[in-house]
């Protein structure tokens, strides 16, 4: 049986869901002590980190996929100057979100439109 935990958010400050605010949550609502809520938010945050740098996709069920690209050397330009300038080749981050987030962020969208 899989149980659902609701996380309040109601009360933030800022647009953004912080770790600190993370933890806190772990530690009002599943009643971890503060230090191990904020070791395990760090942990977590650590194995996603690391699993990318070492070149492994991150899955997260329901939620999305954080996937490394490499992308190759171009030539840029400065908008100031109009200097052609060479971008170096470089690994980036990329995020897609799962069809089950997607939905029900235009769920949300959809309820608080009407």
């Amino acid at each position: 049986m899989l149980q659902v935990i609701e996380f309040a958010v109601d009360s933030l400050e800022t647009n953004a869901l912080t770790k600190a605010q993370l933890a806190d949550l772990l530690f009002d609502q599943i009643g971890l002590n503060k230090r191990e809520s904020k070791d395990m938010v760090d942990a977590f945050f650590d194995l996603i980190v690391q699993s990318l740098i070492d070149g492994k996709d991150v899955k997260l069920s329901g939620f999305g996929n954080f996937q490394i690209r490499t992308k190759a050397p171009r030539p840029g330009r400065n908008p100031r100057t109009g200097e052609e300038i060479p971008i170096e080749a470089r690994r980036v981050v990329t995020f897609h979100a799962s069809s089950k987030l997607k939905e029900q962020i235009q769920g949300s969208a959809a309820d608080s439109a009407a």
